[in-house]
């Protein structure tokens, strides 16, 4: 139990090391702000293939494989895959496991997998059950849509206060040793529930999620928001962000401008995408391209990234059931 502190949060004594990450991301997304830090942008949504799923596991598939490239390494090196997606049992995350080859841990925990697979990979490493642990997530906005609310060919008006599900995947190589930002510390989240039960307004549904483990996190380390270069949501977007400095203010708990979200960083407001982006592939592009060079860079020294997720399905929403959230926070500390 000393790798325990507090009530929900564990400290890597032997922090595991990000030895390469990778990125690609869609159309749109490379038309945004951070369009530039992506390793690969797509010409379009089908990317040669006949389907948007068939699409979705080749963009995955190359980001892993480019990460593996990045660090120098190969799937026979790795001790585990963890991953997970939004289509339906995660087949984007299962097909792409079947082309590597590498013993797989699938996950789902909604938007919030990039995070919680840096938690668990970062566990497997610092308890000495592997050396290179390959974790990834990803998302595509017309699987999304034709799952969780209407077909893109329909043409429904979308509310204010929807985002718009990320096309791209994020791949990392976590390893025993070596150069890199480090993970310290992370903090697993528990599920909370609002009751709100609009599946276009996700940011509302995830945010008491993301400010839980916030101050769970904060209060387990006996610190506070500033102790951290940046802190970062998954994808709440700009509703669920504002809900957030509001949750904490209630806990007497200032957020400061050195909090954003991912949501909120991948799209310009003059993109038409509401209130920001969503989806797996949010946090998990903007980490890989965008937030791990600015720790490599020296433009930050930590990081508390905190991925949040909306445990719904299609089945739940159809029988009315509310929007249940996640979130899980990762410290990652530059070298």
């Amino acid at each position: 139990m000393d790798k325990r502190i507090g009530l929900q949060t564990v400290v890597f004594q032997q922090p595991p090391v990000i030895l390469s990450h990778a990125s690609i991301v869609g159309p749109k997304e490379g038309q945004g702000p951070l369009g530039h830090v992506f390793d690969k942008v797509l010409e379009d949504m089908y990317y040669g293939e006949s389907t948007w799923e068939k699409a979705e596991q080749k963009v995955f598939l190359e980001t892993m494989e480019l990460a593996l490239a990045k660090a120098e390494l190969t799937s026979a090196d790795i001790d585990y895959l963890l991953a997970g997606d939004l289509t339906n049992q995660i087949i984007t995350a299962n097909f792409t496991a079947r082309s590597l080859a590498i013993p797989f841990i699938g996950l789902y925990g909604a938007c919030s997998t990039m995070y919680e697979s840096l938690a668990l990979g970062a566990m497997l490493i610092d308890g000495g059950y592997a050396r290179y642990v390959l974790v990834g997530a990803s998302s595509h906005y017309a699987t999304a849509e034709r799952q969780f609310r209407y077909p893109t060919e329909q043409g429904v008006q979308r509310s204010m206060s929807a985002q718009r599900t990320v096309t791209g995947a994020g791949a990392i190589v976590l390893g025993y040793q070596g150069t890199g930002p480090r993970i310290t510390h992370a903090t697993i989240g528990k599920v909370i529930d609002f009751g709100q039960s609009d599946a276009s307004d996700m940011g509302s549904a995830m945010a008491p999620a993301a400010a839980a483990t916030l101050l769970q996190h904060l209060s387990d380390r006996q610190i506070s928001p500033d102790c951290y270069s940046m802190i970062a949501t998954g994808d709440l977007g700009k509703y669920g962000r504002e809900l957030v400095v509001k949750l904490c203010e209630q806990q007497q708990v200032q957020l400061s401008s050195n909090y954003t979200d991912c949501g909120i960083l991948i799209f310009d407001e003059s993109q038409d995408t509401h209130a920001g982006g969503s989806g797996c592939g949010c946090s998990a592009v903007v980490t890989c391209g965008h937030l791990l060079p600015e720790l490599e860079q020296g433009r930050l020294t930590s990081l508390l990234g905190i991925g949040t997720g909306a445990l719904l399905s299609p089945c739940s929403s159809q029988q009315g059931e509310t929007i249940p959230g996640i979130a899980h926070a990762v410290v990652i500390e530059a070298n």
